[in-house]
């Protein structure tokens, strides 16, 4: 029995092992997936614990796990490859472990597209864009919504230093995407009537204040937090308020777990059955 797990702290919210059960039951798969929860000083050596044990008989390797807040930067600079989406983020949400040395990826951008572009359906071609926040979750979101032909994204963070640190990180993937518009403003002054507003930043997780002014938001836009459940109401509830459509983050959270699924087994699997069950469970859990 493979096994895989997601690492983080908190980590007990996470939905993480529920889907790939069900994406190991659609495709034949088998394997077993848990939550890891990492001291905030001890991310290293959880994972890597994690990752040397063979079970008691040998034979339950453990052979990759997606890695949540805190620790996506973290995870990045313990792997010695990495893919392209992760080098460009600098951070990564998922590990595998190889014979030739662990494998930084990073899935949240991918998942975060498809979810906006084919769940959502609302194509992401020419429109202007608002990403609040600079962290780990921002960082692997920002080289897709580039590629997917967006005409402008707008980096807004409390520490503008970070913004324009990732915002530079990202300007070839801005040029070489069709000279989308790629700056970083300061909260308070980021801009109005954006098409789409992601909530990136850690707020909803913390409990915080909506971190920007309603009128980033133009009449019927999409508005997206990251988070997802009771974390996520908050941003859910002021986005409705203000005319917005709003979306929380469970089809990203499928979206980005079907891919690192492929990344593992190389197998796709369908994510609209699983999504639809995700929704049916939290729903009966409120």
């Amino acid at each position: 029995m493979d096994r895989y797990a997601v690492a983080g702290n908190p980590v007990e919210h996470s939905q993480s092992p529920f889907i790939h059960a069900e994406f190991a039951k659609a495709t034949g798969q088998a394997l077993s997936y848990g939550r890891l929860l990492c001291p905030r000083d001890g991310f290293a050596q959880t994972v890597t614990t994690f990752a040397a044990y063979r079970g008691a008989l040998g034979n339950e390797p453990a052979l990759g796990c997606n890695v949540t807040v805190p620790f996506k930067f973290e995870a990045f600079e313990l792997a010695p490859r990495r893919t392209e989406r992760a080098s460009l983020a600098q951070a990564a949400n998922t590990l595998r472990f190889d014979a030739q040395g662990w494998l930084a990826d990073n899935t949240d951008g991918c998942g975060l597209v498809r979810d906006i572009e084919h769940t959502a359906a609302v194509p992401l071609q020419g429109k202007r864009v608002l990403l609040i926040g600079a962290g780990g979750a921002a960082a692997g979101v920002l080289g897709p919504l580039l590629g997917a032909g967006v005409a402008q994204v707008v980096v807004a963070n409390r520490t503008l230093d970070k913004a324009q640190a990732l915002v530079a990180r990202h300007q070839a993937s801005a040029v070489g995407a069709g000279n989308a518009g790629l700056k970083a403003l300061p909260l308070a002054a980021c801009g109005e009537g954006f098409d789409v507003v992601i909530n990136a930043s850690a707020s909803s997780l913390q409990g915080g204040a909506i971190p920007v002014h309603f009128n980033t938001l133009r009449p019927g836009a999409l508005a997206v937090d990251l988070m997802y459940g009771p974390a996520a109401q908050p941003f859910l509830q002021w986005a409705a308020d203000h005319g917005a459509v709003p979306r929380d983050g469970l089809g990203m959270l499928v979206e980005q777990a079907a891919e690192s699924f492929h990344v593992w087994r190389g197998v796709r699997p369908a994510t609209a059955p699983v999504l639809a069950a995700l929704r049916q469970r939290m729903a009966a859990t409120r």
